[in-house]
């Protein structure tokens, strides 16, 4: 069956590189169609898209404006809809209707203006801060990921990461983040976090001014949802002349907002670029990240 549905070739791609041969890629139009039609919902306008998600803007049958979110349901998005539907619109995206077996979405409609264009990133720091302070005042709901599963993991796989690792500066700032993440694991926290709260993962809305999207729920401490903010614009941070500096200004105005003891949130910062290292390495990176290795310096040198 020929579906009106276009899916942009870029997501196609970044799903084949992603998840190789992939079904559901090749079936998103039809999954399209029939979500469309189960939900009463109108196209109106231009398919966008993130690494994973086909986002149609639609009418529903009462005139309201919506998003239809398609996406596969794996580790990385199976707790979105749980996490929307605790915070319930309070920061994040309103969730209107969920499909568990496709992991289909129908949210409200956001505006396209994301918090990259407040020019002063300090400033849009606080303002990604003041959302999580918000949606990570609640615990979490039983079923999520736990930082603490997560960091475990981490230190497990720290050895062999350290082995691919040529520089040995390299490998003694993995093993710094990984003693940091030991010492911390144990009170990992039980608030309900994003995950991936950066510039452009924040819209412009019409009842509040700024919300979160895209969520990937976690239970576990607010001090590892930091990083996003402080690797995200970094030709700023770099065009600053003092990369350090820029690093730790952005890092005090989160802190400030949110009400952490800026030494956990530093540890915790740290096993965020633990996190990301061992992503790179595990994807073939020979050497680690110089944003990663930059923003852990920062906070390193800066001391308790």
């Amino acid at each position: 069956m020929s579906s009106a549905v276009v899916v942009p070739a870029e997501l196609v791609a970044t799903h084949r590189k992603i998840f190789g041969a992939s079904p559901w890629i090749d079936e998103l139009p039809e999954l399209a169609e029939k979500q469309l039609g189960a939900w009463q919902l109108c196209p109106d306008g231009a398919a966008r898209h993130g690494m994973v998600a086909l986002v149609l803007p639609v009418v529903r049958d009462d005139g309201s404006a919506a998003v239809l979110k398609l996406q596969p349901v794996t580790g990385d998005t199976a707790g979105e809809p749980l996490g929307l539907r605790v915070w319930d619109g309070r920061g994040a995206v309103r969730l209107l209707e969920h499909d568990p077996v496709s992991g289909s979405m129908l949210l409200e409609r956001l505006a396209t203006r994301s918090l990259s264009s407040v020019d002063d990133d300090v400033a849009a720091a606080r303002v990604l801060a003041g959302l999580l302070a918000r949606l990570g005042s609640v615990p979490a709901p039983a079923g999520l990921r736990t930082l603490s599963d997560v960091a475990a993991g981490m230190l497990t796989d720290v050895p062999g990461a350290c082995a691919r690792l040529a520089d040995p500066a390299q490998r003694r700032l993995l093993e710094h983040c990984a003693g940091v993440v030991a010492e911390l694991r144990g009170e990992a926290g039980d608030r309900l976090l994003h995950w991936d709260l950066h510039y452009d993962n924040v819209l412009a809305g019409q009842r509040e001014p700024w919300l979160a999207i895209d969520p990937q729920p976690l239970a576990g401490d607010p001090g590892f949802e930091l990083m996003p903010a402080l690797h995200n614009r970094w030709d700023e941070v770099g065009a600053s002349g003092d990369v350090a500096g820029a690093v730790r200004r952005r890092f005090e105005a989160m802190v400030e907002v949110l009400g952490l003891d800026r030494q956990r949130a530093a540890g915790w910062t740290l096993g965020r670029v633990l996190q990301n290292c061992l992503w790179d390495i595990a994807d073939g990176e020979a050497g680690l990240s110089e944003v990663q290795v930059a923003v852990a310096e920062a906070l390193i040198a800066w001391g308790p």
